[in-house]
Order: C-alpha cells, then sequence, then structure tokens
C-alpha cells in the first residue's frame, strides 16, 4: 500500500451545520473561531478549514467582515497555520416537494462569483470549490454548484492566485474537476478533498476512496475525511491510500461514546494515528510545499 509518509493535517473549525446547541467546544464568534485554530495549529494540524457564524444566533454566515476578523485574530496571534477559507456557501437551495419552483426558509443560492467576496478580499492560502450539485440529506434541501457555476468559480479564483481546495462528495464530481483542470480553469498541483459519508453523496466505504484516488490527475495531493465516528477511522485510512487528512467539530463532535471533543483534541487523536502508521506529521512550511502555496510572509 502507499502509505502517505509526510500528512498534512486539516482542522475544519466548525463549519454550518446545525452543531453549536449539540456541544459547547463549537466555536461560534470570531473570537472563539481564531482561538479553536490557534488550539488545532499548537496540536499539529498544519491547515484550519473556516467557516463563520452568526454571533448572536450561531447561524452560518457569508459576512467576508466576520472572515477578515477570524484571519486577522489568526494572524495577529503569530500562529504559523495554512489558511483556508470556505467558499462554498451560498449553495444552499430548499424547495417546497408539492411546488419545486418555491424556495422555503434555509435557502441561500447566490451566483458563483457572489460566493467569493472573503477571498477577493482576504486572499487566504486555499478556498474551497465544492465541485457539483448534490442531494444533502433528507427532505429537499440541494446544494446547487453547477458547471457554468463552477467554471466562473474556478477562473476567479485562479486569477486571484488562490489555491482550490476542490470538495468532491461523489465520483461524477470528480470527474467534473478532471474536466476544469482539462479545460485549463485549475493549475497544478491540484488539491482534491474526498467528502465521505454526507447523505446522499459517496458512503464512508473503503473500496469507493479507492476507486475516487484511482481516479485522481497525476501529481494530484488529496485527503479524505468521513463523519460522526467514522473520522477517526478515516484518518487511518486516508494515509494507508497515500493521503492527507482531515479531522474537526465540523464533522464530528466526539472524542468517544458520550465523550465531547475540542478541536485540539480531534487533531491530537490525528496525530497519534499518524505516528502509530509510522508517518510523521508535516509542518506548514511542508504543507505549503507540497500544495503548491505562497511561502509564509
Amino acid at each position: 500500500m502507499p502509505v502517505n509518509q509526510d500528512v498534512i493535517i486539516t482542522c475544519a473549525l466548525t463549519g454550518a451545520g446545525d452543531t453549536v446547541g449539540r456541544s459547547p467546544h463549537v466555536p461560534v464568534t470570531p473570537e472563539q473561531i481564531a482561538a479553536s485554530a490557534v488550539e488545532a495549529a499548537g496540536a499539529g494540524a498544519a491547515v484550519v478549514h473556516i467557516h463563520v457564524r452568526e454571533p448572536e444566533t450561531g447561524a452560518p454566515s457569508r459576512d467576508p467582515r466576520l472572515y477578515r476578523e477570524v484571519v486577522e485574530r489568526i494572524r495577529e496571534t503569530g500562529t504559523d497555520v495554512v489558511i483556508n477559507l470556505t467558499a462554498g456557501m451560498g449553495g444552499d437551495l430548499v424547495i417546497d416537494p408539492e411546488a419545486p419552483l418555491r424556495q422555503l426558509p434555509g435557502t441561500d443560492l447566490v451566483s458563483g462569483l457572489d460566493r467569493l467576496p472573503h477571498v477577493e478580499e482576504l486572499l487566504p492560502d486555499i478556498c474551497t470549490l465544492d465541485c457539483g450539485s448534490l442531494n444533502f440529506g433528507d427532505g429537499s434541501n440541494l446544494y446547487v454548484s453547477t458547471p457554468d457555476m463552477l467554471r466562473t468559480g474556478a477562473k476567479r479564483i485562479q486569477e486571484l492566485g488562490v489555491r482550490p481546495e476542490l470538495e468532491i462528495f461523489d465520483t461524477g464530481q470528480l470527474w467534473f474537476a478532471k474536466q476544469l483542470l482539462a479545460e485549463g480553469l485549475l493549475d497544478d498541483p491540484t488539491v482534491f478533498q474526498l467528502c465521505m459519508g454526507i447523505p446522499w453523496g459517496a458512503p464512508a466505504d473503503p473500496g469507493v476512496l479507492q476507486s475516487m484516488v484511482n481516479m485522481l490527475p497525476r501529481g494530484a495531493q488529496w485527503a479524505s475525511f468521513a463523519l460522526g465516528r467514522m473520522q477517526m477511522p478515516w484518518v487511518a485510512q486516508s494515509i494507508l491510500l497515500g493521503g492527507h487528512v482531515r479531522v474537526g467539530l465540523e464533522d464530528n463532535l466526539y472524542l468517544g461514546k458520550g465523550v465531547k471533543a475540542t478541536n485540539g483534541q480531534l487533531v491530537e487523536g490525528a496525530v497519534r494515528i499518524t505516528e502509530s502508521l509510522g508517518s510523521r506529521v508535516a509542518t506548514p512550511d511542508e504543507a505549503r510545499e507540497k500544495l503548491g502555496l505562497r511561502p509564509r510572509t
């Protein structure tokens, strides 16, 4: 097996899910999110993946001011960590199943370019690009990211000199990401995040992950994660197939049954698994080199 010897650990700090009331450790305010990023970096994360939330309610947000405050707070501490900002917000469509043209509360659907103002302003090391549409869980919630939206977004991210992390929720999305590469809308090295176990995308099945890894373009850097109790087993699964890893409260709230985790504790768990497999944890500078990022300034 092509075990990855130098593993980049990403910590996804808070996400956009309805998790705030389920754990006291989910960071909500910019101050809390930045502090959690510093904690994760201290525990061994080379990359922090950042969403923001409305400070008063915990609801997901696209407000560039909140992103700016989080990034500034992290940088003010002098913490060496790679900044990865989500650009996936603005793709939510909730429809009335009896009247599908009617949008229901929870819809937040904007163009591909309108998902990028915070990326344009802050120029992070990495931003995400969700590479297709998806039935997002049960009910009538769709995530919408059409080929036209993706081409427009990929071109703008390329113009900004930001490295896109290609979020892949199913095999067809990986197929299309390779099409973006063929059209010159992505630069090498391509960076993929294989997202497993999100209903109703690719299941958290090792055989499915292996198939997706087999589809990756030559020279790609990739990581994978799975939700909930599969988060830590998936750290080992990804490393054994040659990939990097992602943990964090966006995807899992627990250290074990009934034991709520912090982001730092989840990163520490990933470090232990990485080292138990005979691999080492990559530093932020090593991550920058592997991912083709600008050196730290």
